[in-house]
């Protein structure tokens, strides 16, 4: 009987140890990604067209099956009320978002090719030019 609650007791830290780990290496790889204040205007600006740009995305037949669920899984985060980071943190709660979607941006652009992004881009040349930058892509958006 006392082994059974010693190894309930062990798998229940380690289950919180391991989620904290989860959590501060999620933590770590956001402040990382974190674009540039001026970056973070430019986003705000452009996030209707960039909303648009995803949801075309997420079901442009022409895009691999994997790109596609990594946006809907995307969109499940955005739409879930709970944060990574909560929004009373400084900077970063309130631009844990922005950075997520930039860094799956990133990945769809790898996968799918720029060709894609530039095919289903709603807006601007500039505002184009705006979503490499914040991405971080390489080349150029036209």
């Amino acid at each position: 009987m006392t082994n059974s609650y010693e190894l309930v007791l062990r798998v229940g830290i380690g289950v919180i140890v391991a989620l904290a780990f989860v959590w501060t290496t999620l933590i770590i790889a956001l402040v990382l990604l974190r674009p540039k204040s001026g970056l973070l205007r430019v986003a705000m600006r452009i996030l209707p067209d960039t909303i648009r740009l995803l949801r075309r995305l997420a079901t442009d037949k022409s895009i691999g099956v994997g790109v596609r669920v990594r946006l809907w899984l995307l969109f499940a985060y955005l739409a879930n009320p709970v944060d990574l980071i909560p929004d009373f943190v400084p900077v970063l709660g309130y631009a844990d978002d922005a950075i997520i979607v930039a860094a799956v941006l990133r990945s769809v652009v790898r996968r799918a090719g720029p060709d894609a992004i530039r095919r289903n881009w709603p807006g601007t040349p500039e505002g184009l030019s705006s979503i490499w930058s914040l991405a971080r892509l390489e080349g150029s958006a036209q």
